[in-house]
């Protein structure tokens, strides 16, 4: 019951991550684009986190939070470029 139901909500992820590669590549702005681009980064760290519960390792479960982490760091970096358009001051 559990393997159906992880790769029920595996599929829905991944359609949520080509609709958002969509998003990324015909967004009508830039903070459009870095929107779809943080919601690729929470979207693949779900799918990232349902293989690890199929898988039942707990390494999938760090390189989720790696991925977090640098997706948090990006956005941010992102954010502060188009403010001021220089990150390091």
């Amino acid at each position: 019951m559990l393997t159906t139901v992880l790769m029920i909500v595996s599929v829905m992820v991944g359609l949520a991550l080509v609709l958002n590669t969509i998003r990324l590549l015909i967004g009508p702005s830039t903070a459009d684009r870095i929107l779809a681009l943080d919601t690729l980064y929470i979207n693949s760290i779900a799918l990232i986190v349902l293989l690890g519960l199929y898988f039942a390792s707990d390494m999938y479960f760090e390189s989720a939070l790696l991925i977090a982490m640098l997706g948090f760091v990006s956005t941010a970096a992102l954010a502060k470029y188009m403010l001021r358009g220089d990150i390091i001051e």
